[in-house]
């Protein structure tokens, strides 16, 4: 009887790992090129929030890892970039990236003169993200036609406003209020993603023409 139990626990154990090895290694080949972008898009941005939280949680605790979680941070950056550059090409991803790196390098300078308590520096360098934003928005409104350079403002906007929230509880400890605005910067995240990409669909339809079965 024991060694029934044992064989089929092993049994069952490795149809387990077969089933999830087969899983990790299958392609999406029931996802439409339409929602592979979407989900390449999504995941793109969400590393964006989630390194950016991580740097906030190192840098305003003063953990030795900020800087790990910085350059994280930034190579995300780059793959944006690079993802951009699949349909604009190589000089529009690299100018988008070093837009983004600039983006995240005045939020470090943010996070920093906040920390020191020096609001006269803090807010010359939250007017400088603010300016960086509508750069943003400029260069993505330019490339595609049905991403409109106001919708874009705004979105960034929310995004400076969110991750302003994050940092801002962090720094007084407000846990709550610190879970309430991650959850909102990962939702208008998750929002801006779906947006890009349904702008490159549009753009570009005959790389999304599916075939017809």
């Amino acid at each position: 009887m024991k060694a029934w139990l044992l064989m089929t626990t092993a049994l069952i154990f490795g149809m387990q790992q077969a089933s999830a090895t087969c899983a990790a290694q299958a392609p999406h080949s029931h996802l439409s090129a339409s929602q592979n972008l979407h989900r390449d898009m999504r995941k793109l941005w969400s590393d964006h929030v989630i390194w950016t939280r991580e740097y906030v949680v190192a840098a305003t605790s003063n953990q030795s890892d900020a800087t790990a979680a910085a350059n994280r941070l930034m190579k995300n950056q780059e793959d944006i970039g690079a993802a951009v550059a699949a349909y604009y090409g190589k000089a529009a991803g690299d100018r988008l990236t070093s837009l983004l790196k600039e983006h995240i390098s005045i939020a470090v300078d943010i996070i920093k003169f906040a920390k020191a308590g020096d609001k006269t520096s803090q807010q010359q360098a939250d007017a400088k993200w603010h300016d960086n934003g509508e750069a943003i928005a400029d260069f993505l409104s330019k490339a595609n036609p049905n991403w409109l350079r106001a919708t874009l403002v705004q979105m960034m906007n929310m995004h400076l406003s969110t991750t302003t929230d994050e940092v801002v509880a962090r720094l007084t400890k407000n846990w709550d209020g610190d879970v309430r605005a991650f959850d909102a910067v990962y939702n208008h995240i998750l929002a801006m993603a779906d947006a890009l990409a349904d702008g490159i669909v549009k753009q570009f339809p005959e790389k999304f023409v599916e075939a017809r079965k």
